[in-house]
């Protein structure tokens, strides 16, 4: 009898969570912010944000179905706070040039090293394994886009 109440009681809590969801991490594309305001992004380089980083680290997630189902949907939003906490590229035409120079520097970095694309990521979305070309083609446009920014602020 205590089983079969307190499964209940888990189920009513499970189906109640359901009514509190996150806002959904979705605005127009690109906005007066993005990244392509303040540096020119070629396709390709495009293509690559979008396939491996957009969904964290924009305004412009892609949703999966799972994203519906509480706990998973708060766990997700909550990675993408994070994400856009760190960098943001709706918003990389707000950083001044020093902030935007270092956010462009970590980028080379962190695609150099593995670390991003986060593997908790890659895991489920296996388009956003980056190739070694990939990974060089990042690497060549973010020097590009450095010298763009502020050209007196570009020591490697």
């Amino acid at each position: 009898m205590l089983k079969k109440l307190l499964l209940g009681f888990l189920a009513m809590l499970f189906l109640s969570i359901q009514f509190v969801r996150p806002a959904k991490n979705l605005s127009p594309v690109p906005g007066p912010q993005d990244i392509t305001t303040k540096v020119a992004v070629p396709a390709e380089v495009q293509r690559v944000f979008t396939k491996a980083c957009y969904d964290c680290h924009s305004d412009h997630t892609r949703y999966p179905w799972y994203a519906e189902v509480e706990p998973v949907g708060w766990w997700l939003g909550s990675h993408i706070d994070d994400g856009k906490r760190h960098l943001n590229f709706s918003e990389f035409g707000a950083y001044n040039a020093k902030k935007a120079d270092r956010k462009l520097k970590q980028i080379a970095q962190e695609v150099n090293d593995g670390s991003m694309p986060l593997h908790s990521y890659t895991w489920i979305h296996r388009d956003a394994i980056l190739t070694a070309a990939e990974i060089k083609l990042i690497s060549d446009w973010t020097d590009a886009a450095r010298t763009q920014i502020a050209p007196q602020t570009t020591a490697k």
